[in-house]
């Protein structure tokens, strides 16, 4: 669905800003180079520049069409905005409560998205939610691109998600006081909230000196409470996120081999088996949340959810109920088993013609787009395999897990081809909820999984290549 809107710079924000805020993506941190950020310009002067030619057509220059993130204007202008509601998961299940007076606050700090609940400490009872895109993705949709700009601007990133939260637990709170604030996410989340040196984690072998969990005071956070502590985190990338995850499934206590994954803008993976964990974080890149896929796009109007073969063609579901203009993750992955069953790509990830397939109202695949999402699965699953394997149980966390079809995941290779799998939810909300309604167990919960948690780096694996190379084919696996 796209809007019209009038946008007026001399505001105080330049015109990118203004239209990042109206929900246009900047998938490459505003370089310029991927050019997914298009909007049209339908009045006023909005100027070309060398980016803006590198990427669009002369053609589309003509028309109107401008890259959002290299935008600028000197008066008012009017831009036709592809405008959506991002599908962002919370959770409200029932949780046991270590009574105690007071408001809490969990906060699940996503490379995506941040979601923030108030708890009645007392009776565990959800007060309120917030959930918003989270600021920093101005600066880039994958955890590089804000180690890279943190590192280039020290600070600017940490002031964003304080200020962000802050403004978040305002609303919430209506300027009540609140005992404690616990939040979780990846390592970068954690760092840049904390106030970090990222450096560490931008080469080999990606390991902190730094994983335990920060405590911010009010002054620092920016929030009316008595201390913010961002739990800790259990190696590379793999952060509190994951810990929590493994925490509201019961993972660690598993009776049977079992396993979590969470394929959002970070992929993490963790198998348990007999009381022991082993966990990687993975080099996936952001082609399960639809970045660096052409017509790629987050769940909301306008996106194709889901495909399926009808007919002998490919039939697609947008949501919204309107024409397509883009195609999330859950789509990719039914769109490309879709066209494996038709024989529209071959296991090798190769078009069988063409370097496009048409799906509706102007919205193709691209051979891209099939290279990106084996490069996804394929580190995913590969991850996986070295880690032990799944077993019985796989918990399928984060909203790609939960809008994924099980049975186009099988189909590509994704998912094993026998393990039962759950979808389950926003884990890491729900795990730091757990924590903060569990005040007096909290050190004796994160040790019993901490201990019992191996960290595996991938990257300084040797046989890591292999099994990539081996879980590239788009065809089923075995467990």
């Amino acid at each position: 669905m796209s809007r019209r809107v009038s946008i007026d710079p001399a505001g105080g924000k330049s015109l990118a800003d203004q239209l990042f805020e109206l929900g246009v993506e900047f998938p490459c941190g505003g370089g310029g180079g991927c050019g997914l950020c298009r909007v049209k310009v339908i009045s006023g002067q909005v100027p070309v520049t060398a980016a803006m030619r590198a990427v669009l057509t002369n053609q589309e220059l003509a028309t109107g069409w401008r890259l959002a993130c290299e935008a600028s204007a000197t008066e008012s202008v009017e831009i036709e905005v592809a405008q959506w509601t991002p599908r962002i998961l919370t959770d409200e299940a029932v949780l046991d409560v270590e009574p105690r007076p007071g408001l809490g606050l969990a906060v699940d700090v996503g490379t995506t998205t941040v979601v923030a609940q108030l708890v009645d400490l007392t009776t565990g009872e959800i007060l309120g939610v917030e959930a918003e895109l989270n600021t920093q993705a101005r600066y880039g949709t994958d955890l590089m691109s804000r180690v890279e700009t943190a590192m280039r601007e020290p600070g600017l990133l940490t002031e964003l998600i304080r200020g962000q939260i802050a403004t978040m637990a305002a609303k919430l709170t209506g300027g009540r006081w609140v005992e404690e604030v616990l939040l979780c996410g990846n390592t970068v989340m954690h760092h840049l909230y904390a106030g970090l040196d990222v450096t560490p984690l931008a080469a080999v072998p990606f390991r902190t000196p730094h994983p335990q969990a920060a405590v911010l005071d009010a002054a620092q956070s920016g929030i009316r409470a008595g201390w913010a502590e961002f739990l800790p985190v259990i190696g590379g990338f793999a952060g509190s996120d994951l810990l929590c995850g493994i925490i509201a499934t019961g993972l660690a206590d598993s009776p049977v081999p079992a396993a979590i994954m969470d394929l959002g803008t970070n992929g993490e993976v963790a198998v348990a088996r007999d009381g022991k964990m082993k966990c990687a974080s993975t080099a996936a890149g952001p082609a399960f949340e639809a970045g660096g896929i052409r017509r790629g796009m987050r769940a909301g109007d306008g996106a194709i959810e889901h495909a399926r073969v009808h007919d002998g063609v490919i039939e697609c579901h947008v949501l919204g109920g309107d024409g397509a203009r883009g195609i999330c993750g859950s789509g990719l992955v039914d769109v490309v088993a879709a066209a494996l069953d038709l024989g529209l790509i071959r296991s090798n990830g190769r078009l069988a013609n063409g370097s496009e397939i048409p799906l509706r109202d102007g919205v193709s695949l691209y051979q891209s787009d099939v290279r990106q999402l084996q490069l996804a699965k394929g580190a995913a699953a590969a991850a996986l395999a070295l880690l032990g394997g799944v077993g019985a149980q796989l918990h399928l966390a984060g909203a790609f897990g939960n809008y994924l079809r099980e049975a186009s995941a099988r189909r590509i290779g994704l998912l094993p081809a026998t393990s039962a799998v759950t979808p389950a939810g926003n884990t890491a909300l729900r795990g730091v909820r757990h924590l903060l309604l569990q005040h007096g167990r909290r050190n004796e919960l994160l040790h019993s999984v901490l201990s019992r948690t191996t960290h595996v780096e991938l990257a300084a694996d040797a046989s890591f290549q292999d099994a990539f190379a081996d879980h590239m084919a788009l065809a089923p696996v075995s467990d």
